[in-house]
């Protein structure tokens, strides 16, 4: 930061809320705002040229949803598309639909990125610091309220490990990530290292023109077959308005998730054999079901769903196949595995995760003061504890991403409104009850393991407490007060000596 260029001396812009993200909840956080909180001024900052998050970001061939979009929509926009599990094309779509129709795609501000912010004490502002890449110069915003919608890992690149030998391969390496533009794999030998959501997704969707793809996995991952068209939701389309439509099945794929959710904690074993024994019935008579049986319990990890069994059908009619074993060293021509059998390769994709950041990996401070996040507990899965007038969303690891997002975001809307009402600048979480911290997520997926040390915690109870159950949270978000007693309310006087545009920069210039 030290070698940044000054922002120019002109006045510093002031909103009510700024949303860093232009994401799936970027833009849900800006619809939100404009319904029930219509007099704050407010923007969105994306530090890409496109809005849509992920959903953009990511090119890789199949990609897709993990989850279904009756329950990965937003609350206030039903989802129309025939497709259950639907593309990132159709994704895209549906988040540029909701921000033209609510009214705040006026609002998105692209290559702004957000590289630093400082919470001024004196003005009661978040000073921010913005790139902007337009003119690769400095700007600076203040505002009340800042809510961070950028997801939870890195824009830059993926988790990628190095692998013994990987200088002899004369094919290509690729992470999903940083998919080449019309990279033509045709007839070529594929071989897929990973075997989560990505994973699941490429192996079926490069079987198109691949001579072969194989789907190499260090340990195996539970694989569950989703329909891609719902009856239930064709039929009721004949005789009901949409809205209901997206109501009833969106109500129904909740209860389904929840109760299979509870199912496989509470019945590991019974869950096992379920998952697994489906999966059978889908596979050639032959197949080696350890491929698909894995050590742990049922939502140790994240269950991988895939539609109509794409991944299953690739595997019976011979054009992938999956391997379960250690790489030793990759060879000119493909892998050499620690058992000793060899596959050949033209192409080696490395679906091997996410490198987990949060905000954007702007620096965060507090009148200069650097705050590590990590050393925090959240509150009600939205704010932090000692960090004033600051929200992230981050949705669910065991349902759709959204569910959560969307009662974040209500009650979000309901506490600035509750300190408009009530004159009210500052809003500080505060652990009054005596939690103790607890690890965010209870999962261990390797990008969860990494992110220790990154994320922050959550608490041993009530308002601290993540309990990944949507009827409880909405009970909680949605319908519990916004004034309880783990909220510091206030509103101190202004220093008369100076702007408040100017309280904020000169702590700004302080920590540059």
């Amino acid at each position: 930061m030290a070698n940044q260029p000054k922002a120019s001396s002109e006045s510093v812009e002031r909103l009510d809320v700024v949303i860093i993200g232009a994401g799936l909840s970027g833009i849900g956080a800006a619809c939100h705002l404009q319904k029930k909180c219509p007099n704050k001024k407010f923007a969105i900052l994306e530090g890409r040229e496109k809005l849509g998050g992920t959903w953009d970001l990511f090119r890789y061939p199949g990609v897709r949803s993990d989850s279904d979009m009756y329950t990965l929509g937003y609350n206030f926009k039903p989802w129309t598309n025939a497709k259950g599990i639907a593309d990132a094309k159709d994704i895209r779509s549906y988040i540029t639909e909701a921000s033209v129709e609510n009214n705040v795609a006026k609002n998105i501000r692209y290559g702004q990125k957000v590289v630093a912010a400082n919470w001024c004490s004196d003005s009661a502002l978040w000073m921010l610091t913005i790139s902007d890449s337009a003119t690769g110069g400095i700007k600076e915003i203040a505002c009340n309220f800042l809510l961070c919608c950028t997801g939870y890992y890195s824009y830059e690149a993926g988790y990628r490990p190095t692998f013994t030998g990987e200088e002899d391969f004369s094919g290509d390496i690729i992470h999903p990530q940083k998919w080449p533009e019309n990279y033509d794999y045709s007839d070529k030998k594929v071989v897929v290292i990973g075997s989560g959501a990505t994973a699941v997704t490429l192996v079926p969707a490069m079987t198109d023109k691949a001579a072969h793809v194989t789907m190499l996995q260090r340990s195996p991952t539970y694989v569950m077959s989703l329909p891609q068209d719902d009856p239930l939701v064709n039929g009721l389309r004949k005789v009901l308005p949409e809205s209901w439509v997206y109501r009833i099945t969106r109500t129904r794929n909740i209860s389904i998730s929840w109760l299979m959710y509870k199912y496989c904690r509470a019945f590991p074993e019974s869950a096992r054999r379920l998952i697994v024994g489906l999966a059978k019935k889908q596979l050639p008579e032959d197949f080696d079901m350890k491929h698909f049986s894995p050590s742990y319990a049922p939502w140790d990890e994240r269950l991988c769903a895939v539609p109509d069994g794409d991944l299953f059908a690739s595997i019976r009619n011979g054009k992938a196949s999956v391997e379960t074993d250690v790489i030793d060293t990759f060879t000119e021509s493909g892998i050499k595995l620690k058992s000793g059998k060899e596959l050949a390769a033209d192409i080696v994709i490395s679906a091997t995760g996410l490198n987990v950041q949060l905000f954007g990996n702007m620096k965060l401070t507090i009148d200069g003061e650097a705050v590590n996040v990590a050393d925090k507990m959240c509150y009600r899965g939205l704010m932090f504890e000692g960090v004033p007038n600051m929200g992230m969303v981050f949705g669910y690891t065991n349902a759709s991403w959204t569910l959560k997002a969307d009662l974040i975001l209500e009650h979000t809307c309901r506490l600035l409104n509750y300190m408009s009402d009530n004159s009210l600048r500052i809003c500080e979480p505060k652990n009054v009850n005596g939690a103790t911290h607890e690890p965010f997520v209870d999962m261990s997926s390797g990008y969860v393991q990494r992110a220790k040390g990154i994320v922050p915690h959550q608490g041993s109870k009530k308002p601290w407490k993540l309990y990944q159950n949507y009827l409880m949270d909405m009970i909680s978000l949605r319908l519990g007060k916004v004034n309880d007693p783990s909220l510091s309310f206030s509103s101190p006087p202004l220093q008369p000596s100076a702007s408040v545009e100017e309280k904020a920069k000169s702590e700004v210039e302080t920590v540059n």
